[in-house]
Order: C-alpha cells, then structure tokens, then sequence
C-alpha cells in the first residue's frame, strides 16, 4: 500500500520527523530507511535506538498513528499507474489483496481512497503474528482469496516487503519507492506501474513457473 499504490511514503516522513521532535531530536535518514516497510513496532524500536532514547514505545506509536491518520486523511495520492491496474484487476475478475505493514485503523482510512470494493481481502501489519519480512503475510493473503503463493504476483516497493512475498514463494514485481531495489531471478523491476497490464501480470507468473520447473515436469 505504502509507497506502492499510494505516494505515502512522503505522509509517513512527515509523521516520523514530527514524533522525533516531540522526542526532542531527529531521525537519521538511515535509520529512515531501514523503516520503509516495516511493522509499527519495528519502526518505533529503530526511532528510539536512533535517537538513543528509552521512551515507551506505545505512547509513541499512538503519537505517530495518530498524526499519520490526520495526513491520511487529507493528503493521499495515487502513486503513477496503480489505480489503472488495480482496477483492471478487478474487471477482469482477478481477486486482488492488500499486504501492508500498515496497522487496521490506518489502512481503513486508505481504503476510503483505494476503494475496498477493488480487494477480497486485506492484511495488516497487526493482524499478523510475524511480520514482513516474514512470509506469514503473503501466505496468509493468499489463503484468504484461495489462491496458491506461486499463482500470486506480489507488487512491493521495499527490500522487506519482497523478502515476504519470494520467502512465501510468490512471484515479484517490484517498483522502488524510497530504496533502491536491485532486479534479481524472483523479480522483475519497474520504474512505476504505468503501462504495466494483466497479461505482463500474467507472463511474469508463466515465466517463474516455467524457471522453476525441469525439462521432466519436476520442481526444481
């Protein structure tokens, strides 16, 4: 969601640098980086190891949901191309889900701008017992809309979100928001998804499942 289909990645900054000051100090822009992507409770842990400081970490973060939710409310934009395949998925009948590490509350007020009617189902950073990187997410998105992880294109802009979706064996096309992403056999790269349409969806998917099947029908 972040960074991928909508350009919140900016809003986030805004929200991080304004808890770092009531925390009386600023956030590194490599302590910044290690958070795209991560839970809520990761990127508090990295503000306060940043920082040097022993604060509590739930007044912290209801700080910073608190302040994220005012500019999601106001301030979301579409990031190029997203909205044009999200919603090419949706008519073509593709069922589509949202993996963010993004809390419920925030991604609820998202969905106001995404359109909820475009996913059949959602997964959020607290409804999950492990996190990205770990696959639980993906795999549990997956199961919720009956498809098998290898069927699955995942369409992340950050090093922990494409950790979770090739750990849950999902095909990746990564398009970099705020950290570079190097191309790699799991993933295919793209400056943004303008352009990108169902059937490159669907040749990304052929592809992988033709690298990872031998000349013998048997699984590499």
């Amino acid at each position: 969601m972040d960074g991928t289909l909508l350009d919140s990645e900016k809003l986030w900054d805004l929200a991080l640098e304004d808890l770092a000051t009531a925390l009386g100090g600023d956030l590194s822009a490599r302590a910044r980086r290690r958070m795209v992507g991560s839970s809520l409770a990761r990127s508090i842990a990295i503000m306060h190891d940043d920082l040097g400081i022993d604060a509590d970490p739930e007044s912290s973060g209801a700080y910073l949901t608190e302040r994220a939710a005012e500019l999601f409310r106001t301030s979301l934009v579409w990031k190029p191309g997203a909205r044009e395949l999200l919603h090419a998925v949706h008519a073509a009948g593709v069922p589509a889900a949202l993996v963010t590490s993004t809390n419920r509350p925030l991604t609820e007020i998202a969905l106001d701008t995404l359109g909820r009617e475009l996913f059949a189902a959602s997964v959020c950073g607290d409804e999950v017992v492990h996190p990205k990187p770990h696959p639980e997410p993906y795999l549990t998105a997956a199961a919720l809309v009956g498809a098998n992880p290898e069927q699955c294109v995942a369409i992340e802009d950050s090093p922990l979100g494409i950790a979770s979706a090739e750990a849950a064996g999902c095909v990746v096309l990564a398009v970099p928001s705020e950290v570079a992403i190097e191309p790699a056999p799991t993933r295919s790269v793209r400056d943004s998804l303008t352009g990108v349409t169902l059937p490159d969806l669907a040749a990304m998917v052929r592809s992988w499942s033709d690298a990872r099947t031998e000349p013998d029908g048997q699984r590499t």
